[in-house]
């Protein structure tokens, strides 16, 4: 089984990094493969609605930034985390541009579970949790949580790794992540397959 961990941050070891770092470990020692992707630190394309992943579902027809790179891990990810840092009150840009992006696409990600982590250094962190569980939530992904809100608070990654309450709050998620796969994994094998999906109904509120 493994983990897609999206850094969100242009700083690729930052402080985003350090929490998805400490998420990691723990899903390495529970036998799970842990992959950190950065996005990097170059402009990323927002979306256009130009149409053309609905042709070729799964990849953007922008190809120069790292969208595509993510969306080809993405593949054999049975399980993703999102990091992003804060930036006035909700996640910052370069990552928002790059979710609507991987997420409207054509990978069907449902029932692969997902969690989204914010770092910022003071306030604004539940607002950029909601804002990334939406996500989630619109792609029948299972959301996992932790004993906490996901977020850590500091300036710098040695300010994160002195908030104990966030590192840990991280590692609890790292184990709440590798049970739920394990859970999925061993449905499987006890032959519970995955729900019934009705056609696709869309509602328009003018007509």
């Amino acid at each position: 089984m493994k983990v897609l961990l999206i850094n969100g941050s242009p700083n690729i070891h930052g402080c985003t990094y350090t929490a998805l770092e400490e998420i990691a470990k723990v899903l390495e020692a529970e036998e799970i493969t842990a992959e950190i992707f950065h996005i990097g630190n170059k402009p990323i394309r927002g979306c256009l609605d130009c149409g053309v992943c609905s042709k070729f579902p799964g990849k953007c027809a922008y190809d120069n930034d790292t969208v595509n790179k993510a969306l080809d891990l993405a593949k054999e990810a049975d399980g993703f985390i999102f990091g992003a840092p804060v930036h006035y009150a909700s996640a910052a840009g370069a990552i928002t541009s790059f979710l609507d992006r991987f997420f409207y696409c054509g990978n069907d990600f449902s029932y692969k579970p997902g969690a989204a982590v914010v770092s910022c250094r003071r306030a604004g962190s539940t607002a950029s949790l909601d804002q990334l569980n939406k996500y989630f939530t619109i792609s029948n992904m299972p959301v996992v949580s932790s004993q906490y809100w996901n977020m850590v608070h500091g300036n710098t990654p040695e300010e994160v790794k002195q908030d104990l309450e966030g590192m840990q709050i991280m590692r609890t998620l790292g184990k709440n992540m590798a049970w739920l796969l394990k859970c999925i994994e061993a449905g499987k094998k006890d032959g519970i397959t995955l729900p019934e999906r009705e056609e696709r109904v869309f509602t328009n509120f003018i007509r």
